[in-house]
């Protein structure tokens, strides 16, 4: 009896103390789950903490590199503006050598025919560019003349016409603003003349370098399709620069003539310098017809006695614009070329705002680049019609 008690006691015992380790144990994991829980909702905050650095660091980065493009501007405008022509052109260079012109021609060819045109342009520019300097005070005072009238009905514009009279003109005072106005143009004609020489440089080189230049862009990627992406992207840009502004050229061509005709018909003074602004005006995209729309109905306010019959050249061309740009273009384009007019709306106003009216100008051209480098990266399987067995 007295072993079987002691047997007892130490079985007790034994167990008591194997039971301690368990228990610690389960006490030991509970501080293990909570830490555990502790660490997980630390790491989801960190994680947190990690993608806004990140977000952070990616927003201070643009800032950069919008000051940047935007304190560079004197020498980005004209190389961007270069290669974006050089793009277009990329067609027309492609099938010239195709017929075994040599590439060093060939880019001597094609800068030659842009710097043609550009001086065709300035050519018909001159002359009535010239007469407007010479009718401009004459102008600006029948310009007040007519407007006056309608301007004084608004009394909170506070406008009267003693608004637009100076005073009394001293030999000293023209003399003063003479040497500001060509202080202003020797500091704006400096730059722009660089930039027109950095413009025909680019071109020229990049035009004579465009084969070269592409085969490093697409060998600079390490596996073979995105090697075949980069000649698709390259290719498919190329290809929608040269298509539209190609076709874009010819219906603007119309837009011009119809102008030219309309201010012709509607009495209005230099009817070809007003088909040339049409012309130009056209490739900005809502501020071209815009500013061509109040432009030609200032002038016919001023121009004619008769409101209504003012402001119908300003309507007519209005109302060619809108059909061209709603019923031909979406017909010679197709529906593949279309752009969200919102997003370019944006991109008028941000270009414009970094590079002015060169940036008007190539909002237009970049957004279609990048539409088509989107289209291109993110391209869908399409469904392929099931054939009659």
């Amino acid at each position: 009896m007295e072993v079987d008690k002691i047997v007892t006691q130490r079985s007790e015992a034994t167990i008591v103390r194997e039971g301690r380790p368990d228990a610690e144990r389960n006490a030991s994991d509970d501080d293990g789950g909570e830490d555990s829980i502790f660490d997980m909702s630390h790491g989801s905050r960190r994680g947190r903490l990690d993608v806004a650095a990140s977000w952070a660091t990616i927003g201070i980065f643009l800032m950069f590199a919008l000051a940047g493009v935007y304190m560079m501007s004197l020498i980005l405008i004209p190389v961007t503006l270069a290669v974006v022509v050089g793009m277009i052109l990329g067609l027309a260079a492609e099938k010239l050598s195709k017929l075994g012109v040599p590439r060093v021609l060939n880019a001597v060819l094609l800068s030659s025919g842009v710097a043609l045109v550009i001086f065709l342009i300035v050519n018909a520019l001159a002359g009535p560019v010239a007469t407007l300097a010479q009718e401009l005070p004459d102008f600006v005072q029948r310009t007040s003349d007519r407007l006056m009238p309608y301007l004084g009905r608004f009394k909170w514009l506070h406008i009267s016409s003693e608004t637009f009279q100076g005073s009394p003109v001293s030999i000293s005072t023209v003399l003063e603003n003479s040497g500001n106005v060509l202080h202003l143009v020797s500091t704006s004609l400096t730059p722009a003349i660089v930039q027109i020489l950095i413009f025909f440089a680019a071109l020229l080189l990049f035009l004579a370098g465009r084969v070269s230049l592409r085969k490093t862009i697409i060998m600079t990627f390490s596996t073979r399709a995105s090697r075949l992406a980069a000649i698709r992207i390259i290719n498919a840009v190329e290809r929608v620069l040269g298509f539209y502004f190609a076709t874009a050229s010819l219906i603007y061509v119309g837009i011009g003539v119809a102008m030219t005709v309309i201010a012709y018909v509607g009495g209005m003074g230099m009817p070809i310098l007003w088909g040339v602004f049409a012309f130009v005006s056209s490739f900005i995209p809502f501020l071209g017809v815009t500013a061509m729309t109040l432009s030609l109905a200032i002038a016919g306010i001023v121009t004619h006695s008769d409101i209504i019959f003012g402001l119908a050249p300003a309507i007519a061309f209005f109302g060619v614009h809108m059909a061209v740009e709603n019923l031909v273009f979406p017909a010679v384009m197709g529906r593949q070329l279309e752009l969200n007019p919102f997003v370019v709306f944006l991109a008028i106003i941000f270009w414009t705002w970094m590079w002015g009216a060169v940036g008007a100008m190539l909002a237009l051209p970049l957004s279609l680049i990048v539409m088509t480098v989107i289209d291109e990266l993110f391209i869908e399987e399409k469904a392929q019609p099931q054939l009659p067995g």
